[in-house]
């Protein structure tokens, strides 16, 4: 256990001592954030705010969980690395689009068959090599069936598991990046979720059918190959997101970009596929598909009947133009999140308690 507590700590503390000195970098480059005219005016004197930040928690997160390692002598194991993989990959990705996008003057960054080849290849990966790697159990890193608090029903088979795994990924980073429109709405949110994901973790491997001899109630055991270092992974986000926060609340000294965007959605859908709780994220990360939706509301209205629903969207822009604060649209909205991180533990629980 003690690794989970040093990997947050040193997330925690690498992010608030490292991103000043990122934010120094990137300014020195002019390395800015573009702002389009047709959002808020409030947000026009961001413009020129260092962007692509998600480099400082991606790199702590790493750090972290490697460091943690280290000094627990624990090994990594292939479910941790993969999350972590996956992380990184779709930074990778983000940061590309960043680059094109700041450096290169090109507004659209990168070009769209591009940007979804980067992200298909980061996430086949991912979903392939996830049904590798099985331990002396026989649990692989992912499964083949669904899942809500564990797995469910038949298993739908790999190729179809690619194919799932992808919408995950693909949808929990367009979620991500969607909430990503003020100051430490998305970083804040996030950190939430990988808190929830830090305590599911401990509880599946208190409650893992590995030690279904010392339980009380073998049946209610949970089959995932590495709980614990999920947790260790999970409380590396939390602890890295954390201190992110601390420069990119309002009003943000430095904004994470695609870069971290991306990245967080990746990790968010790895954690919830490893964890065997892929659509628990859903309602944990509910504040991510809510804003998701309201694009989806908004485009679809718009083109069936040419009228918008919202204001703008994504919807906190639409709260924004209602004349709401931007700190008081985060607020609230980190309220929701929290309020679906506890119903989403709840359930958790509540499908454990439901078994004994």
């Amino acid at each position: 256990m003690n690794q989970i507590l040093f990997a947050g700590v040193i997330g925690l503390f690498l992010t608030l001592i490292g991103t000043p000195l990122l934010i120094k970098l990137l300014a020195r480059k002019g390395y800015g954030q573009y702002i389009r005219d047709d959002g808020p005016k409030e947000h026009h004197s961001k413009r020129g705010t260092p962007t692509m930040g998600g480099i400082a928690f991606i790199l702590a997160t790493i750090i972290a969980y490697f460091l943690s390692k280290v000094i627990t002598g624990k090994p990594p194991t292939f479910s941790g690395l993969l999350v972590l993989g996956l992380m990184a990959g779709m930074g990778l990705v983000g940061f590309l689009d960043d680059y094109i996008k700041i450096v290169k003057r090109r507004s659209l960054g990168l070009r769209a068959k591009a940007k979804m080849a980067g992200q298909l290849i980061v996430g086949i990966s991912f979903a392939v090599l996830a049904l590798q790697f099985a331990d002396n159990h026989g649990n692989t890193p992912a499964s083949t069936r669904l899942s809500f608090v564990e797995d469910f029903g038949w298993t739908i088979g790999p190729v179809l598991f690619v194919i799932w795994a992808l919408f995950m990924i693909l949808a929990m980073s367009n979620g991500v990046n969607l909430t990503d429109g003020l100051d430490g709405l998305a970083t804040g949110a996030a950190t939430m979720v990988f808190g929830a994901y830090t305590f599911i973790g401990v509880w599946q491997f208190q409650e893992s059918c590995a030690n279904a001899q010392t339980l009380t109630n073998p049946a209610a055991c949970y089959e995932v190959r590495d709980p614990l270092d999920l947790a260790v992974v999970a409380s590396a986000l939390m602890g890295a997101c954390f201190g992110f926060l601390w420069w990119n609340t309002s009003p943000a000294k430095i904004f994470m970009g695609d870069t971290g965007s991306l990245a967080l959605g990746g990790a968010l859908a790895g954690l919830a596929i490893c964890s065997r709780t892929e659509l628990l994220v859903a309602l944990l990360g509910g504040l991510f598909v809510l804003i998701t939706m309201s694009v989806v509301i908004q485009v679809g209205s718009f083109r069936l009947t040419g009228r918008r629903v919202f204001r703008m969207a994504p919807l906190q822009h639409h709260f924004e133009l209602k004349g709401w604060s931007e700190v008081l649209v985060v607020v609230r909205f980190w309220i929701i999140q929290g309020m679906c991180v506890i119903v989403g533990l709840g359930l958790f629980y509540a499908g454990w308690a439901a078994k004994k």
